[in-house]
């Protein structure tokens, strides 16, 4: 067999917290073994990660024995206690689940049961209990879950990366551009910069760009990334909101509606709104690129999704184009908010993996092929789950390994 000069032993591509607590897991799990990981920007964590509301999700919404509840409920200890340790901003704040219909109310008595049995505590509240928490927050009934907490994901991934050990390489020198597995003989990636890294393994945890890394070594993913877009605004009277307020999400979208938040930086973010991007980066509404927006057009599965969805998805896109409606369904929860009390905040797009049927896949979803392991589908609660999803994929890159 032809003799490889190898760069490293695993190559993650995606510089995310997942792709860094991968690369994180690698070496503390097998010492000695040399990883590298390449992200197309100039640092960690510019796109979901850094993007998101902060929240340490306590898992109450997932499915008992799904990999969702299972990495949220225990990566959820696990964060607050990796802050604690290397002092990065937290807070365990708990958190209301607030039902203002009485539709509402058997889906909010379901999620007490499905809380218990992920076994995370829960309280029940009465109208007037509600204002024992939160004084501006009107409702029928709401559960208190104690286990939720916020924290600054980016200052996370920053200290991931520098404890990895791993050789991290941003900008050029970090954008895959062409990929070639041989699976007895490695993996070999071109970048930006024309230069070119060889490893054993290679783990793509590349977040809005995955199917397309997949697909490159040579791997059918079966699935595409159809962005959607989370819109935010800032509350300017932070006041209102003690701690984190959220809606009773309907189990039939993997999105939890309009909520508010209270972040690490003491201001309060509400939303996010959902909806298509036309980019995979597609932050605002002019920001389109056709290639992708084809893609996401071709897909069978983007359609399936229009036509069984297009209710929820028009009332999405009216909050987007109209701050009143925006504001209308803010004040189901709090009723002091008029419209001059939002600010636009920052965007972030939500890498969703959808099947050819138009299935929405609600779990984390890892698949293997040859000398790689793909991460295809890891929305929120994946900062959150950041610390056991990344052993898992390290476990399985190095029993590739192992069989190369």
């Amino acid at each position: 067999m032809k003799k490889v000069a190898y760069d490293c032993d695993v190559l993650v591509i995606g510089g995310g917290i997942v792709g860094l607590s991968t690369a994180y897991a690698l070496t503390r799990s097998a010492p000695g073994t040399r990883v590298t990981v390449l992200e197309k920007e100039q640092g960690p964590a510019t796109h979901q990660t850094g993007r998101n509301s902060g929240v340490i999700h306590s898992g109450i919404y997932y499915r008992p024995g799904s990999l969702k509840a299972k990495y949220a409920v225990r990566g959820a200890a696990e964060m607050i206690k990796f802050c604690a340790e290397y002092g990065i901003a937290h807070e365990v704040t708990g958190k209301l689940i607030v039902a203002t219909e009485r539709a509402e109310l058997p889906r909010l008595h379901a999620l007490v049961q499905r809380g218990r049995e992920n076994g995370i505590p829960v309280r029940e509240l009465g109208p007037a209990q509600i204002g024992e928490y939160e004084p501006e927050v009107r409702g029928l009934a709401a559960i208190h879950v104690g286990t939720t907490g916020i924290c600054d994901y980016g200052a996370v991934a920053a200290h991931l990366a520098d404890a990895s050990g791993a050789d991290i390489r941003y900008g050029a020198g970090g954008e895959a551009v062409h990929i070639d597995r041989r699976p007895e003989l490695g993996v070999a990636v071109r970048t930006a910069d024309g230069a070119v890294v060889r490893a054993r393994a290679l783990v793509n945890c590349a977040g809005l760009h995955c199917d397309e890394i997949a697909r490159r070594t040579g791997d059918d993913p079966q699935m595409r990334i159809v962005p959607f877009r989370g819109e935010y605004y800032e509350l300017t009277r932070p006041e209102l909101v003690r701690g984190l307020v959220y809606p009773v999400p309907d189990p039939a979208f993997p999105f939890l509606g309009v909520h508010l938040t209270r972040g690490i930086d003491g201001g309060v973010h509400v939303g996010p709104n959902a909806v298509p991007a036309l980019a995979r980066e597609g932050y605002r509404w002019p920001v389109v690129h056709p290639r992708e927006l084809a893609g996401t057009l071709a897909w069978p599965g983007s359609w399936q999704i229009a036509r069984r969805h297009w209710r929820y998805g028009a009332g999405e896109l009216r909050r987007s184009l109209s701050k009143s409606a925006f504001t209308e369904a803010v004040r189901r929860l709090l009723p002091a908010v008029d419209p001059g009390d939002l600010v636009p905040h920052p965007a972030g797009v939500r890498a969703q993996a959808v099947l050819r049927d138009g299935t929405l896949v609600d779990d984390f979803l890892i698949r293997e092929g040859p000398r790689t392991v793909h991460v295809l589908n890891a929305p929120s609660p994946a900062a959150t789950a950041s610390l056991p999803i990344g052993r898992e994929v390290a476990r399985r890159a190095l029993v590739a390994l192992r069989g190369a």
